[in-house]
């Protein structure tokens, strides 16, 4: 009996990634999988190029009548609804670590008798994510965050990004709005170590900033506990760390206004987007950021430079495709598990860790 799998479009606005590439949908049919695919214009790949490899094409935001028995596949959280949800799911889910509002996402699961698969939380053996878009996340915040800061050079704020059609065209359009600036440009990335942090690295070497201005920190350079100075001595800080318990901040407004007006620190980019998580460690905003309006003031007294934050969720779509591919191709081997989810280790642990968190949750909305 073929296994049958519905990737949903996507709700959240300018979100143009996909979970799952025409040419790792066309893997999964080959292997015996039947491939349902909503129709999306905000999608980076067509609906013909789904069609072409063999994919059942349906009505965009269907995936609510589909049979009950079909995992519904996407990427970013549905929208906010009480609706219970009798489907089984597989989606970043950001309700596992008491996000704002974490109860309520798990109870619809509770009250519809479905299930969830977070794709944060699909791990292997060693306990790393069998696919995670950091590398990008990361590459995509630096970049905001270099746009940010020539935006601020030129007495401006930041406007409307918009996806670029690959990494060179994001590189170059980085590097011509930065100018020679980059030489002078001083950045920190904190999780250097990491998926997210590498790709913020990568990017600031491939605009032009010297090696030196690149300053990497991981664990070791945290131990110490925050808040840091380093981070006031540099023009742009991105954290890539994953957060998975509480620390000193990274950085506190008290810091921040007792720097005075001689600050470096002109651009945040958290690329975490701890936003919500009791335990963030950049307390100094309180808000997501959107591509329409890429970054949010903070308040500094009136003799103090500028200081803003950008807290996109979804970075990696601002290289909609390149993301997509890389990571349908790293989630590819365990969806060929899905068939034998009652068995396979990542499904397996997956789903204990849901019926975890569904407790909780139960016992928190008095369920």
């Amino acid at each position: 009996m073929s296994q049958h799998l519905w990737l949903r479009c996507e709700k959240k606005e300018f979100e143009r990634r996909a979970a799952l590439s025409p040419k790792n949908a066309k893997a999964l049919i080959d292997a015996g999988f039947t491939i349902h695919v909503e129709r999306d214009e905000q999608r980076i790949f067509d609906d013909s190029e789904y069609e072409s490899v063999g994919c059942i094409l349906e009505e965009n935001n269907s995936w609510p009548n589909a049979p009950k028995d079909i995992p519904i596949f996407g990427l970013k959280e549905l929208p906010l609804s009480d609706d219970p949800l009798p489907h089984t799911h597989i989606q970043f889910a950001h309700c596992y670590k008491n996000q704002a509002g974490w109860s309520a996402v798990l109870a619809r699961f509770h009250k519809g008798g479905g299930k969830l698969y977070d794709l944060e939380f699909l791990t292997d053996e060693t306990g790393r994510r069998v696919a995670a878009f950091g590398f990008h996340a990361g590459f995509a915040g630096a970049a905001a965050g270099a746009l940010a800061l020539a935006s601020v050079q030129a007495g401006e704020t930041l406007g409307h990004l918009h996806p670029f059609a690959n990494e060179t065209e994001m590189v170059n359009a980085v590097k011509e709005k930065l100018g020679d600036s980059a030489k002078k440009t001083r950045a920190l990335v904190i999780g250097a170590l990491g998926r997210c942090g590498r790709g913020a690295v990568d990017l600031f070497r491939k605009i032009g900033l010297e090696e030196d201005n690149i300053i990497k920190w991981d664990m070791d350079e945290t131990a110490k506990g925050g808040p840091f100075q380093e981070i006031l001595d540099v023009d742009v800080f991105v954290n890539c760390i994953y957060l998975s318990s509480k620390i000193p901040p990274f950085v506190t407004d008290e810091k921040i206004n007792a720097a005075g007006p001689g600050r470096r620190l002109r651009v945040i980019v958290d690329v975490s987007c701890d936003t919500t998580n009791p335990f963030n460690p950049i307390p100094v905003y309180n808000i997501n950021t959107t591509f329409k309006e890429p970054t949010v003031p903070v308040t500094v007294s009136p003799e103090n430079p500028s200081l803003s934050v950008i807290s996109i969720d979804h970075l990696p779509t601002l290289l909609p495709r390149e993301a997509s591919e890389q990571f349908s191709s790293d989630l590819l081997p365990s969806l060929l598990q899905l068939p034998q989810r009652d068995n396979a280790r990542v499904w397996v642990e997956a789903e204990k860790l849901f019926n975890s968190k569904l407790k909780e949750a139960v016992q928190a909305e008095g369920l």
